[in-house]
C-alpha cells in the first residue's frame, strides 16, 4: 500500500505560504520584457485570455460525476459506490475543505498550465487522502530517462524526498524529457508576449486621455521659451487634458503660434479588438478547443450550438477525461483494489452520458422509439413533479394501436407514407402537397414571419385532398394529415436555422418528395 506518507510529514515543510518565491524553475517562466519575467501562475493571474480557455476546461471537467465500477459480463456493469476509491474521490483530503469538483478542477489548471499534475498519497488516521502539490515545487528525480524513481517536494520550510508510488503524477508528452510535461504556455510564449505589451499601450493610452500620440511644434519667430516657461507649459499640459481630469478630451489652447502635429498608432488602427479576439483564438486552438465555445460566437445559430455541445463532450474534453481516468486506474485503483485491477473487472470512469443524452424532449421520443411502448407510468411522471401518488397509476399505458413487435413509436398512428400502401393518387397528392408548402415556406422566410410552417393550415388542406382523391374517410384522412405534417414539421425544423436556409429547406422538401415518388 502506497498510501503511508503521514500529513505531518508534509505540513513540516510547507508553511502557509503554498507558493514560495523561489520554488519556481527558470524553464518554467515567460519573459515578457527585457524587464520583466512572469511565471506560468503569474501568466495565468495576468493574462484574460489564458485564464478564460483554462478556466472553460477546467469547470467543464470537474462539474462531471467520476465513477467507481466493477465489470459483471459484456453487457452489464455495477457502481461501486463503497469502493475505497470512490470514497477517496468524494472526499480527497478530510482533514480540508476539499471536494471531488476541486480536486478535478486543480488537476486540470495544473495539466493546462504545466502538464504536469502533482498528488502525494496520504495515510491519515487509517483513511486513504490526496494532497495536490505545487507543480513548480516537485521535480523528478532518476537515473533513468522515462520513469522517475523518486520526486523531490520542495517547500517554505525544507525538501523531502518521496518514493514514486507515494505520487500520482499524470503529465503530457516532453521529447526532451520523458518524466514530465511540457508547457502549452511555451507554445504560446510570443503571442502571450505580444499581447502583454498591447495591454500595456492601452493602459498608457486611458491613462493619458486616450489621446493620439504627437507633439506641439514652436514657430522659429516665437519668443525664447526659458526653462521655467517651458516646464511650466508641460506641467499645465498635463493638467488640463491628459488623465482624469476635468478638461481630459477637451479642445487644447496652443499658444505662440504653436500646432500640434498627430504621431503615432491610433487606437483604430491598432485594431485592439481585432488582436485581442485573435489572441484568444491562438489560445484556445493550442488547448484544442473551439473558439466558439469561449464566446466567439458570431458566425453560430441554433443548430451549430447543439453540434458545438456534442463536440464539447466528444472530441474537446473526452481526451482528457480518459487521460484522468486511466491515470486514477493506474495510480490509485491498483493500491486500494489489487484484485479488480489485475483482472481488469473495476475500473474509474467519468459519468459522460448525462451529458450526451440531449433534452427531455430528445430523450422521450428516442426512448418511446426504442422499446415501442410507453416507458413510464403515471405515478413515475407525477413524482417528477414532485405530486403525490394517484391511486391506480403504477400501471403502463399501452394505446390499442400499440403491439408487442407493431409500429415503431406509441406515437405513430399511421405508416410514415401513405404512398407506402402503392395508392398513386395518394402519392400524387403527396407530391404536390410538397411543392406547396416548399413554395409557401420559402415565401414566410424571405418576408421575415416567424412561424414559417403553418401545420394546422396543412392538416386541414391534405385531408381535404385525400377525401376529394378518394383516398380515405374523414377520420382516416385527418390522422395521416397530422402524422405526415407532423413528420415534415420536424424534419424542417433544423433547415430554418441552418447557414443557408433556402437550400437547406429546398433540399428538405426535395427529400420528401422523392420518398413518395
Amino acid at each position: 500500500m502506497a498510501f503511508v506518507i503521514a500529513a505531518g510529514q508534509v505540513t513540516a515543510i510547507q508553511s502557509a505560504n503554498r507558493f514560495p518565491s523561489w520554488g519556481w524553475q527558470p524553464s518554467q517562466s515567460v519573459t515578457l520584457t527585457p524587464t520583466l519575467t512572469l511565471t506560468y501562475q503569474q501568466m495565468w493571474r495576468m493574462q484574460p485570455q489564458l485564464r478564460t480557455v483554462v478556466g472553460f476546461l477546467a469547470r467543464n471537467v470537474a462539474q462531471l460525476g467520476i465513477d467507481v465500477y466493477r465489470r459483471v459480463s459484456d453487457t452489464d456493469r455495477v457502481k461501486l459506490r463503497d469502493h475505497p476509491v470512490a470514497r477517496l474521490l468524494e472526499r480527497p483530503y478530510p482533514d480540508s475543505k476539499m471536494t471531488k469538483y476541486s480536486l478535478l478542477s486543480g488537476i486540470v489548471h495544473d495539466m493546462c498550465l504545466y502538464d504536469d499534475a502533482y498528488l502525494l498519497k496520504l495515510n491519515i488516521d487509517g483513511r486513504l487522502a490526496l494532497r495536490p502539490l505545487f507543480p513548480a515545487g516537485v521535480t523528478p528525480q532518476g537515473s533513468t530517462w522515462d520513469d522517475a524513481a523518486t520526486y523531490e517536494i520542495r517547500g517554505s520550510k525544507g525538501s523531502m524526498t518521496v518514493n514514486a508510488n507515494q505520487i500520482v503524477h499524470l503529465h503530457g508528452y516532453n521529447p526532451e524529457d520523458m518524466r514530465q510535461g511540457s508547457s502549452p504556455i511555451e507554445t504560446l510564449r510570443q503571442i502571450l508576449a505580444e499581447e502583454y505589451a498591447a495591454m500595456q499601450y492601452r493602459e498608457q493610452l486611458w491613462r493619458n486621455g486616450a489621446r493620439a500620440a504627437g507633439y506641439l511644434k514652436r514657430p522659429k519667430d516665437a519668443p525664447k521659451w526659458g526653462q521655467e516657461s517651458r516646464e511650466r507649459f508641460a506641467a499645465d499640459w498635463r493638467a488640463q487634458y491628459t488623465g482624469d481630469g476635468p478638461q481630459s478630451g477637451g479642445t487644447p489652447i496652443l499658444e505662440d503660434g504653436m500646432e500640434f502635429d498627430p504621431h503615432g498608432v491610433s487606437p483604430k488602427d491598432a485594431q485592439y479588438v481585432e488582436s485581442r479576439r485573435l489572441t484568444r483564438e491562438e489560445v484556445a486552438v493550442a488547448y484544442h478547443v473551439s473558439p466558439a465555445m469561449v464566446g466567439m460566437t458570431e458566425a453560430m445559430n441554433f443548430s451549430s450550438m447543439r453540434e458545438l455541445h456534442t463536440m464539447l463532450y466528444q472530441d474537446t474534453l473526452g481526451p482528457i477525461l480518459q487521460f484522468i481516468a486511466q491515470g486514477f486506474e493506474n495510480q490509485i485503483l491498483e493500491d486500494a483494489d489489487p484484485e479488480g485491477t489485475a483482472d481488469g473487472s473495476t475500473y474509474i470512469e467519468f459519468n459522460l452520458a448525462e451529458k450526451l443524452r440531449g433534452s427531455f424532449e430528445e430523450q422521450t421520443r428516442s426512448l418511446q422509439s426504442a422499446v415501442g411502448a410507453p416507458w413510464m407510468t403515471r405515478n413515475e411522471a407525477r413524482a417528477m413533479l414532485n405530486l403525490s401518488e394517484a391511486d391506480g397509476a403504477d400501471e403502463l399505458i399501452v394505446p390499442l394501436n400499440v403491439t408487442e413487435g407493431g409500429l415503431a413509436s406509441p406515437n405513430d398512428t399511421a405508416p410514415d407514407n401513405p404512398s407506402d400502401q402503392g395508392n398513386p393518387k395518394a402519392r400524387a397528392v403527396l407530391w404536390r402537397l410538397y411543392q406547396r408548402q416548399c413554395d409557401e415556406v420559402l415565401t414566410r422566410i424571405g418576408a421575415g414571419i416567424p412561424e414559417v410552417f403553418d401545420q394546422r393550415k396543412w392538416n386541414a388542406q391534405l385531408a381535404a385532398d385525400l377525401v376529394r382523391d378518394g383516398y380515405a374517410d374523414e377520420q382516416k384522412a385527418a390522422e395521416w394529415a397530422a402524422h405526415i405534417n407532423a413528420r415534415t414539421a420536424e424534419h424542417l425544423a433544423p433547415a430554418v436555422t441552418a447557414t443557408n436556409t433556402k437550400v437547406a429547406v429546398r433540399r428538405v422538401f426535395d427529400d420528401l418528395a422523392r420518398s413518395a415518388s
